[in-house]
C-alpha cells in the first residue's frame, strides 16, 4: 500500500529533508494501523495515492504560506490531501465557505462555487493536515496513531530551513500544533477556526489573506493569487 520508503511517492526535496523518517518505528506501526482497518473492510480517506498531496503539490522550495487543518474530510469523495480543499465537483464544506467569506471581505475577490485549492498549492500553499488519513464517517478515527509526530517533523523543517513564511494558524489545534514555530522568521497568523462555531468570533475580518500577501510582499515574494477558476 503505502509509506515505504521505497513506495511513497514524493516531491524530491521533501523526500531528501524528511530523511529516513518513513523508516522510523512509529512509522511503520502507522502503516500496518492503516493495512489492519483496511483488511477490517474499513475505507480509509484520502485514497492511497492522495495522501500526501500536499507535499507532492507544494514541493518545498516553493512554499509561501503553510495552512494547517486537522483531520481529513471523512465524507464519500470529499478528501484528496489538501487541507480544507474538497474534490472536483463536491460542494465547499461549512468552514471552506467562510474561507471564501474572508477572502471576498479582505481582497474583494468573488466566492468561488467550487471548492478544489489545488491552483493554491501549485502557487506556494501548503495545506497541511495534522493527520493525513481517516476512516469514512469516523472524524479523527486516526488521531494519536503517529501522523501527529510525522506533520510535526514537517512543521520543523519548514521552520528551520525556510525563511520569511506565512502559517495561517486557525483554532486552539491549530495554534497548539504551530506553536514552536519561530516568529522572528515567519509571520504567524492566528485566529479562530473559520467553522460555522466561531467564525464570527474573529476569523470574519481577520485579514489574514491581505496580510500574508504584504508580508510576502515586503519580503521580496510574489504574493498569493487567492482566486480560484470556476468550474468548467
Amino acid at each position: 500500500m503505502i509509506m515505504g520508503s521505497r513506495s511513497v511517492q514524493l516531491a524530491e526535496d521533501w523526500k531528501q529533508a524528511l530523511g529516513d523518517e518513513f523508516e522510523q518505528p512509529y512509522m511503520q506501526q502507522l502503516r500496518e494501523f492503516l493495512l489492519a482497518e483496511k483488511a477490517a473492510g474499513k475505507v480509509v480517506y484520502p485514497p492511497g495515492p492522495m495522501i500526501f498531496n500536499a507535499l507532492n503539490t507544494t514541493p518545498l522550495d516553493k512554499v509561501k504560506v503553510v495552512i494547517i487543518g486537522q483531520d481529513p474530510y471523512h465524507g464519500p469523495g470529499q478528501a484528496h490531501g489538501l487541507s480544507f480543499s474538497v474534490q472536483p465537483g463536491v460542494r465547499p464544506p461549512p468552514s471552506l465557505k467562510n474561507i471564501f467569506k474572508e477572502i471576498q471581505r479582505d481582497l474583494g475577490h468573488p466566492i468561488p462555487t467550487q471548492g478544489d485549492l489545488r491552483p493554491w498549492a501549485e502557487r506556494g500553499v501548503l495545506l497541511l493536515n495534522a493527520v493525513l488519513t481517516v476512516t469514512q464517517g469516523q472524524a479523527g478515527a486516526h488521531a494519536n496513531r503517529g501522523w501527529e509526530r510525522f506533520t510535526s517533523r514537517i512543521i520543523d523543517i519548514l521552520n528551520t530551513q525556510c525563511e520569511h513564511l506565512v502559517f495561517m494558524l486557525w483554532g486552539s489545534y491549530a495554534q497548539k500544533k504551530g506553536q514552536q514555530i519561530d516568529r522572528s522568521r515567519h509571520l504567524v497568523l492566528q485566529s479562530v477556526h473559520p467553522s460555522p462555531l466561531s467564525a464570527h468570533r474573529g476569523f470574519i475580518g481577520s485579514g489574514h489573506f491581505s496580510a500574508a500577501n504584504a508580508y510576502l510582499i515586503e519580503q521580496g515574494r510574489e504574493p498569493v493569487d487567492w482566486r480560484l477558476p470556476e468550474p468548467r
